[in-house]
């Protein structure tokens, strides 16, 4: 998993509320069992007609959002099943951070899992951004995540909350795996002590 230090993006608004896992990724593309390529599928039912043509009103479809990296969204995000695909999808399209005044707790948990940051921001915060991205399309934002904290580039500033153990997750680069395998010498130290795995 790639470590997530400080990263500038494209700012995408999506000023919608209770936007489920089934419209970040629809049922029918729940069968592949690889994490990439879900990318493609994102919000698809809102991104394209029944005959595969772009909605060209959909945020993701016009430019300069096709190529954002931060998502911009209202109240209870990922909310609905609790399907790791939506991270996945979200990610494979290039989406690195979301911005939000509320998520659901296992999409939530999952982004972090997934090398995604999710960022809970006050509601008056997210209302300022929505505004700002709106008068300047292509608007960017660094998040710097060692220090907690996410810069415009019309000086817009704000401090974030993240757990300490899910920062380092991120900044490490680490997914549940990684973090085992990190401790695979004391593993196996403890497995050769204990004749743990000899014939």
């Amino acid at each position: 998993m790639q470590a997530f230090t400080i990263h500038t993006g494209v700012v995408a608004p999506l000023a919608r509320m209770n936007i489920d896992t089934d419209a970040i990724i629809p049922k029918q593309f729940l069968k592949r069992i690889e994490r990439s390529g879900f990318g493609r599928y994102l919000f698809f039912e809102w991104r394209f007609e029944e005959s595969g043509a772009e909605i060209p009103e959909f945020v993701l479809n016009r430019e300069p959002y096709r190529h954002a990296s931060i998502l911009l969204a209202q109240a209870n995000f990922g909310c609905g099943s609790s399907r790791e695909h939506a991270p996945w999808a979200l990610n494979d399209f290039g989406i690195q951070a979301i911005l939000a005044p509320s998520f659901a707790d296992i999409f939530y948990n999952n982004c972090f899992k997934n090398g995604m940051l999710p960022i809970r921001l006050p509601e008056e915060v997210i209302q300022d951004l929505f505004v700002r991205v709106d008068a300047h399309p292509g608007y960017q934002l660094t998040i710097d995540l060692n220090a907690r904290s996410i810069a415009g580039t019309d000086g817009f500033s704000c401090r974030f909350d993240v757990d300490e153990d899910r920062r380092q997750f991120l900044l490490q680069g680490l997914d549940e795996i990684g973090l085992t395998l990190k401790k695979e010498e004391a593993i196996s130290e403890y497995e050769v002590r204990h004749g743990i795995g000899a014939s």
